[in-house]
């Protein structure tokens, strides 16, 4: 990537936190932020999630008031619970239309775009994107049983990055995680090394 090549991230944080996790490794926003800045002109960072809003504590929301305030646009709204046959109570949260209306927003003015996600029904939005001239890049990971990227996103994809490769660079340091209070202590929001569990949102 040159100096001067304009990117945007776009960031499936469901899809992101269950990709980190069956690695074994947890995000550090910060971290990730700076490595992009560095690879270019870092023009916009969006992260996607929905959110059950009738909780009285939800545990992604320190999260998201960080990266709120921390230099990424956050695209948020509110999920749908139902109860399934079996009357188990299921939380829905898709924000593919979100991400898609952005990415095609952002494409005439972007030369790069980075997508965080490995689900197959960005195919067409990459296609899309890249007949505007813009170079894709997927970040997943193929070092799962199973993948957790669709096939034919990653053949769509100008750039395919596994997601382990990148952990010793956007993955938060394991010694920060010993003895760490978990989010149900109720931490104060703020810090960046917060991590979400997004079970509830994917």
């Amino acid at each position: 990537m040159s100096d001067q090549e304009k990117i945007a991230l776009f960031i499936d944080g469901a899809n992101l936190y269950a990709t980190a996790k069956s690695l074994g490794f947890d995000i550090d926003y910060k971290r990730l932020l700076k490595e992009f800045q560095s690879r270019g002109k870092l023009v916009r960072a969006f992260y996607y999630t929905a959110l059950v809003e009738d909780q009285e504590y939800s545990s992604i929301r320190p999260l998201i008031d960080w990266l709120d305030y921390n230099g990424y646009a956050v695209v948020t709204k509110p999920a749908k619970e139902f109860v399934d046959s079996l009357g188990r109570r299921k939380v829905k949260g898709n924000m593919d239309i979100e991400l898609a209306v952005n990415a095609m927003e952002m494409a005439d003015h972007i030369d790069h775009m980075v997508l965080f996600s490995g689900d197959g029904d960005f195919r067409s939005l990459v296609e899309a994107v890249q007949r505007k001239g813009v170079k894709v890049t997927v970040m997943s990971t193929i070092s799962t049983q199973p993948p957790m990227v669709a096939d034919e996103l990653r053949r769509q994809a100008d750039v395919f990055v596994d997601l382990q490769q990148m952990a010793t660079k956007i993955g938060r340091d394991p010694v920060e995680r010993v003895e760490r209070p978990r989010y149900q202590d109720r931490r104060p929001a703020g810090s960046p090394e917060q991590t979400a569990d997004e079970d509830s949102a994917a």
